[in-house]
């Protein structure tokens, strides 16, 4: 055996992770000991002090629902009102978890709840989590009308659009260390986005498309989100919550109705006025 030519071999095979190793040596150094903006998480802190941090970039399903959680926990000791009604809260969550079967993401395990708002409006946050007002739901003349915003919420879910949103937000505000960003600041960020931020017009197209796919899949008439946004449109005085949040409007709907017209359905579900005023009328 040739010794120097092992002796050389060995040694090259050392540097290739010693100097990587001594590389993320000297950058963690340089991470600890160089001060950090003030609106920034200090790594150190975060790591002696066992904070969770999250990685956006790659944040797993069950990280999410349980973000999802800790924003219902913080929404439900706020100031929005729950809707106690056993039987709208049923109605709402039975056509929830028909769209969520035909959707993308099946396996969530998504909650839905009803808040007490005369305000035309509907958001979701995380993990599956979905708010729909009473204001919407007096607003929708059918089931299907209903069915459409509920499973345009859910497309933003299965689009992971706030996900996306809040890792932006946190680059732009100079809060995400290298790690990922802070459990609570996550939350934080992620409410104040889901209640009073528009999403963009990419994702407000991705969630329609997402949206009306699984209505027609669940059975309901896909008619039914056009009619909704038409009729919203059509609404004298303010414009409603859920479409000052939701830009682009006549665009969304010539798209939902090109979309219609390229894949006709048969699908009729939901178009029965009466009997969705008959399932809603505690609320009327």
């Amino acid at each position: 055996m040739n010794w120097n030519s092992f002796f050389g071999h060995h040694h090259s095979q050392r540097r290739r992770w010693f100097y990587p190793l001594i590389s993320v040596v000297v950058a963690l150094t340089l991470c600890l000991s160089t001060p950090m903006p003030g609106n920034a998480f200090d790594i150190r802190s975060l790591l002696f002090q066992g904070i969770q941090v999250i990685q956006m970039s790659n944040m797993s399903d069950r990280q999410e629902v349980d973000l999802g959680k800790q924003m219902n926990q913080q929404l439900q000791s706020g100031d929005i009102r729950f809707s106690r009604n056993s039987q709208i809260n049923r109605y709402v969550e039975q056509i929830g978890q028909r769209l969520v079967a035909s959707s993308s993401r099946p396996n969530l395990p998504f909650t839905f709840q009803v808040v007490e708002d005369d305000a035309i409006n509907a958001f979701a946050t995380l993990g599956g989590f979905v708010y729909i007002h009473t204001g919407l739901m007096k607003a929708a003349e059918n089931e299907a009308e209903l069915a459409s915003v509920i499973g345009h919420e859910i497309g933003h879910i299965t689009g992971r659009h706030l996900v996306q949103q809040m890792r932006q937000r946190a680059i732009a505000n100079g809060v995400a260390s290298a790690a990922g960003l802070e459990r609570n600041a996550a939350v934080g960020i992620g409410l104040e986005l889901a209640l009073n931020r528009p999403r963009s017009r990419q994702d407000e197209f991705d969630a329609d498309n997402r949206g009306l796919l699984a209505m027609t899949e669940a059975g309901y008439a896909p008619s039914g989100m056009v009619s909704f946004m038409q009729k919203l449109m059509q609404k004298r005085g303010s414009i409603p919550a859920f479409l000052s949040t939701h830009p682009g409007t006549s665009d969304r709907i010539n798209a939902l109705q090109n979309s219609i017209n390229a894949q006709p359905s048969k699908q009729r579900d939901g178009l029965d006025n009466a009997a969705y005023r008959a399932n809603i009328r505690s609320i009327l």
